[in-house]
């Protein structure tokens, strides 16, 4: 029969039906980790587990030469860049690592790396508790970060915090665009098969639909590239919002110790959660609750939310109570 290069419905259905068995998989395991582990070292090792359900998944399918079940189900194989041939074997393990381990590497890295950061900004006002636990990769790679945070300046933690942050949000939107070229292109789904040189052929169908199959999905990959352009619009425009806020703060965060008399020591309500001492220059959030100035807005400084119910609001929005008794 004919071979073809596979369009992009075949891909699209291949890639559902790998992740249907793949969670199924993944749903076994974790049952079992957490029925002879027990809950607590489940979820320590529940991503770890993840992966080695997706490693074992690819491993008895791809590795070992064989269509996976998505494959299969709409008759793909896979070619390397000449067309002609399989991919060879190391270049198989080079797609099924950058599939599975590298966004689970890059993942906990960068939740480490965003958590040692903030930790650093806050461990000034609490110590941070030091407790034993059962060694796992995410404490080793905590540790790793945490010895690397401590080589950095004051400067330096605070420019890498956002830059963190905008990876992350890079990410997401890298896949995201990644998705629209390939409603456009219809050559890889996904990033790791595109970085690996994998392609599908398929066998031929019915005379006259793959034009109109390419064209449907170019319209849709035109007007996700629309979608993408709009929400970063929308976001540089936030972060220049919230960057204007945060320095019409900075200006008004020093008060004067005289700006506002110390409160008469009563009762347990006038105590700053934050330094456990009597309230001073007594500020409300958003949400009504009753903070220091100053705790609040070094807080601020780390994290955009009420420490006491998480609520997210802008430096900005903080109200300094005078007269307030």
């Amino acid at each position: 029969m004919p071979l073809l290069p596979a369009q992009q419905p075949q891909l699209i259905r291949s890639s559902q039906k790998d992740e249907f068995y793949q969670n199924c998989l993944r749903n076994q395991a974790n049952e079992a980790v957490q029925s002879l582990a027990g809950s607590k070292r489940w979820l320590e090792w529940r991503k770890e587990v993840e992966l080695l359900s997706d490693l074992a998944y690819y491993g008895l399918t791809t590795l070992s030469g064989y269509q996976t079940l998505g494959e299969e189900y709409v008759s793909i194989i896979q070619v390397d860049p000449s067309k002609r041939r399989v991919p060879s074997r190391t270049r198989r393990v080079v797609l099924i690592l950058l599939h599975t381990f590298v966004p689970y590497l890059l993942d906990k890295a960068l939740i480490c790396l965003e958590n040692e950061l903030q930790a650093e900004g806050l461990e000034s006002r609490a110590g941070r508790s030091e407790a034993t636990r059962s060694w796992n990769p995410a404490s080793y790679l905590r540790a790793q970060m945490r010895r690397a945070v401590r080589l950095l300046t004051e400067e330096q933690k605070k420019a890498l915090l956002p830059a963190v942050l905008v990876l992350q949000q890079g990410v997401t939107l890298l896949h995201r665009f990644h998705v629209a070229f390939f409603y456009i292109n219809g050559a890889f789904y996904h990033l790791a098969k595109r970085a690996a040189g994998i392609s599908y052929l398929r066998v031929q169908g019915e005379a006259g639909e793959s034009l109109m199959i390419r064209t449907s999905y170019k319209v849709l990959g035109v007007v996700s590239l629309l979608q993408l352009a709009l929400t970063l619009t929308l976001q540089l425009n936030n972060f220049r919002q919230r960057r204007r806020a945060r320095e019409e703060w900075k200006l008004h965060r020093n008060l004067p110790s005289s700006a506002q008399p110390a409160e008469p020591p009563g009762a347990k309500a006038a105590r700053c959660i934050l330094c456990l001492e009597q309230r001073r220059h007594s500020t409300a959030t958003p949400c009504g609750h009753l903070f220091c100035w100053e705790c609040i807005t070094e807080w601020c400084n780390t994290k955009a939310e009420c420490p006491l119910c998480r609520e997210k609001f802008l430096p900005h929005r903080l109200v300094y109570l005078r007269n307030y008794k």
